[in-house]
């Protein structure tokens, strides 16, 4: 039997989300019910949430940075028990038998699996989200966020820390490279902390330097200015990897001028207008223009445990829900230090 839980939705494209109430499954047998605690704002919510990617369903939950602690468990339930503190990312099932469903790569899915939200479910249903007082999820789709981690700070682990972990560990930052991270925003402040954890020398390239100083905090050993036309001149040929957090599209040649030969700049913002890039730019050194989607679920877990292991969290500003819409401005003008995650207990 489904359970009505309150809610703040989208009630249509670019509309204001307002409270409300969604269904919510029953337990079913490899199932938990997780009280949501702490829901993070991503800047991708607000890409759906006024049809940036294509057109959404509605009403719309958004929510993918998800912390809560488990009420309830199915009977097959062998993961988690009633008590955990447990976290849900960016989907919540996949086909499970593809290739990459089988290499435990579930974020590339043939089927492109199930989101948190703005899909829908094997049954049809559609998913909702975070911004949610529960949620039900499968248990192989949960994440374990270890004691050292606050859960306010742990919820945008789910998508901002996984989002730059799996790329830094798949290009292999570590000590002896050098790691250029593109803005210093809800991503990129989260790449930053964790290719310093990892040993990398690690820049910020900004569009001014008014964040240096937060830049050096987190752990940067370098911040420069892209609006600096010198900047671009001084570092060519420099970084092993760049990887761009903005959601805005780039001039990729000029950013491919920085790589060094055989180093790659991986994209994991995600723009809503095309880019153009000339293919001289690859071929000069070598050079690899990639694309990287947030992580696995075994990747997830890894990168929790990595972050409690070196204290790292999010940097966040808590909010009652009743200030979502106006934190969604002040994300789209650049206006948070640095993660908004709202407080569930205010829905």
């Amino acid at each position: 039997m489904t359970t009505n839980v309150s809610a703040y939705a989208a009630p249509a494209a670019n509309a204001p989300l307002e409270r409300t109430t969604v269904p919510r499954r029953a337990v079913g047998e490899h199932d938990v019910l997780i009280e949501i605690k702490y829901a993070g704002i991503c800047h991708s919510d607000i890409h759906q949430a006024r049809n940036g990617w294509g057109e959404g369903i509605f009403p719309m939950v958004p929510g993918h940075e998800i912390a809560g602690i488990v009420t309830e468990v199915g009977p097959g339930v062998t993961r988690h028990q009633v008590g955990d503190r447990v976290g849900v990312g960016c989907f919540v099932d996949s086909c499970r038998t593809c290739e990459y469903c089988e290499r435990g790569l579930e974020q590339y899915c043939v089927t492109g699996g199930t989101g948190t939200y703005n899909a829908l479910d094997k049954d049809g249903e559609p998913t909702y989200g975070g911004y949610s007082s529960h949620i039900v999820v499968d248990e192989n789709y949960t994440l374990r966020i270890p004691e050292g981690i606050a859960l306010d700070a742990a919820a945008p682990l789910l998508c901002a820390g996984i989002t730059l972990y799996s790329p830094l560990a798949h290009w292999q930052a570590g000590p002896g490279k050098k790691v250029a991270i593109v803005g210093l925003g809800g991503l990129g402040h989260m790449g930053v902390k964790i290719a310093h954890a990892l040993g990398a020398e690690v820049t910020v390239l900004s569009q001014s330097l008014k964040k240096q100083e937060d830049g050096r905090k987190l752990g940067a050993d370098h911040f420069y200015a892209t609006s600096d036309p010198e900047t671009f001149t001084k570092l060519a040929g420099t970084f092993d990897l760049v990887i761009s957090t903005v959601s805005a599209p780039l001039d990729f040649d000029a950013y491919l001028r920085l790589v060094k030969t055989d180093g790659a700049l991986v994209n994991v913002g995600a723009p809503e207008e095309p880019v153009k890039v000339s293919l001289f730019s690859l071929i000069g050194g070598r050079k690899t223009l990639a694309g990287s989607m947030i992580g696995s679920i075994a990747e997830t877990q890894e990168m929790l445990d990595f972050c409690a292991e070196h204290g790292l969290g999010s940097e966040i500003e808590v909010i009652p829900a009743e200030q979502i819409n106006e934190a969604y401005e002040r994300v789209i003008a650049s206006d948070v230090r640095y993660r908004f995650v709202i407080d569930a207990s205010t829905i």
